[in-house]
């Protein structure tokens, strides 16, 4: 399912324009990203939690030139699913 299925399948139940609900999932997407980027984990109950993970550092192996390389301690941004969300999908 694409962004453009969700803002139509929200805009066909609620009868809310597609602009608005276009303007409303861009806006959510655009705070999620805003509060992940500060640090902030974002937790929507029943749902799930968007959270920031932390690698740690590692030693990798470039093979072609045969050397080694550290990679540095970085953070991804994850999502984990709520009990209720894991309990609907199985």
């Amino acid at each position: 399912m694409t962004k453009a299925d969700i803002v139509s399948e929200i805009s066909k139940s609620t009868g809310i324009d597609k602009p608005v609900v276009l303007e409303t999932v861009e806006k959510f997407m655009q705070v999620v990203k805003e509060s992940l980027a500060a640090g902030n984990n974002v937790y929507l109950r029943g749902f799930g939690s968007f959270i920031i993970k932390v690698r740690s550092e590692k030693t990798a192996r470039n093979i072609s030139q045969n050397t080694t390389i550290v990679i540095p301690e970085h953070k991804i941004p994850a999502f984990k699913p709520a009990k209720v969300f894991m309990e609907d999908v199985k």
